[in-house]
């Protein structure tokens, strides 16, 4: 009998090392990895220990000194960053960095600007998804006229813009009080789970990271252990 085919990974890196020569820091050491659609995944580790730079190269916010990433079995060398970052990956970052003068539908729109979609397509969508993340009456309230909870509520949103394959997030509850983080992960399993978007998300919460269905330990830039989990949710 054969074994039957294994799908192809939708990121995968092979012997991925970066180096940073004016402070002499290996941030990754020969790391190899795929990542599988639909998968929901939680780095860990000790400050430092390079968590945000192998976000950033799973983003293709980076490239590697040596060894390749491939997305969708493609590898992006040569290719544009910006143009697969905007279809295809959608981040979430610990400050939020929405901009102050805009309100939240318009945040939530920004992404959309790289593409072709009408005004009333964008305007439609971006309601959908700030009621998706249950702010559909604080959709033209400025960020300062939201708690820290609902901003990164609004980042969420504005992560899902483009129909991203994979949501890369960092830290995501890390500015949030334990009931507003626990709420963020909630959100950003349930479109895992119900929606089937990639998700890789760094965190020093353990807690958090035991929802996921896999969890990466890193120390020194290399990956020390890759382990699946049952998940009751």
């Amino acid at each position: 009998m054969h074994e039957a085919s294994k799908a192809t990974p939708l990121i995968q890196l092979d012997s991925v090392c970066k180096y940073y020569p004016d402070g002499d820091v290996h941030a990754l050491r020969d790391i190899s990895l795929e990542i599988q659609a639909g998968e929901s995944i939680a780095i860990v580790g000790p400050s430092g220990c390079g968590k945000s730079t192998l976000l950033n190269i799973l983003g293709a916010l980076d490239r590697p000194t040596s060894g390749e990433v491939l997305f969708r079995g493609k590898s992006i060398q040569g290719e544009d960053l910006n143009r697969l970052r905007s279809r295809e990956i959608g981040f979430v970052f610990q400050s939020f960095y929405l901009l102050p003068n805009l309100t939240a539908i318009e945040n939530v729109q920004l992404p959309m600007f790289e593409g072709d979609l009408p005004l009333a397509q964008r305007v439609e969508t971006a309601e959908r998804l700030l009621g998706l993340v249950g702010l559909k009456d604080r959709v033209n309230h400025l960020p300062n006229q939201l708690s820290i909870g609902q901003r990164q509520r609004v980042a969420i949103a504005r992560a899902m813009a483009n129909s991203p394959a994979i949501i890369l997030a960092d830290e995501p509850t890390g500015s949030l009080d334990s009931a507003s983080g626990s709420e963020v992960m909630r959100l950003l399993l349930e479109l895992n789970s119900q929606h089937q978007t990639t998700l890789v998300i760094v965190t020093h919460d353990l807690s958090l990271a035991e929802q996921t269905g896999r969890k990466l330990q890193m120390r020194d830039g290399a990956l020390v252990a890759d382990k699946n989990q049952t998940v009751q949710r």
